[in-house]
């Protein structure tokens, strides 16, 4: 597949630390879209991942699926069915609980300037994180393979790291 095949308004979802702010971003500097990361709308900036009211979040969510061109990356169930109305392509990044909390641990402790990062937020080590990864993702990653099977635009399931790292290469995405 091509990346162009996509479209314009590509959705990106995916286990937490899975890569997809990270492709998000290369999406949209190769193709010109508007990086949009759905962890930035849920939480406020400047706190250590507080999240935002839901009626507020809802409101920044659906202004930003209004756009004509954009990369979005994040799951949040609550507003995918509008955002997948409005979507021209899906990306569904499925790596291993394993390879996520490795991914996470990585990128909490060594990562200081990181995609998708909060604005004036603290990354640390969250026992709530590890079990989001370890418990909920595993039980999330079955209604997102259901998901993506129903879902009738261009697609794309990566289910490694090795190839989300492949996809980077063949569609000549600058990390």
């Amino acid at each position: 597949m091509k990346l162009s095949d996509l479209g314009d308004r590509i959705c990106i979802l995916g286990p937490s630390n899975s890569g997809k702010s990270t492709l998000a971003d290369a999406i949209a500097r190769k193709r010109g879209l508007t990086p949009i990361h759905l962890d930035l709308l849920f939480h406020l900036p400047n706190t250590d991942w507080v999240q935002r009211p839901k009626d507020e979040f809802i409101a920044l969510h659906d202004a930003a699926i209004a756009g004509e061109r954009w990369a979005m990356d994040g799951n949040y169930s609550i507003c995918m069915p509008q955002r997948l109305r409005r979507a021209t392509g899906l990306i569904l990044l499925d790596i291993s609980t394993p390879a996520s909390l490795l991914r996470y641990f990585r990128r909490t402790l060594f990562e200081t300037e990181r995609r998708g990062a909060l604005e004036g937020g603290r990354d640390s080590i969250k026992w709530d994180m590890i079990h989001h990864i370890a418990v909920a993702t595993p039980k999330n990653r079955e209604r997102y393979r259901v998901l993506f099977g129903q879902i009738d635009l261009p697609k794309l399931q990566l289910s490694s790291v090795r190839a989300i790292k492949d996809c980077f290469l063949e569609w000549d995405l600058a990390r």
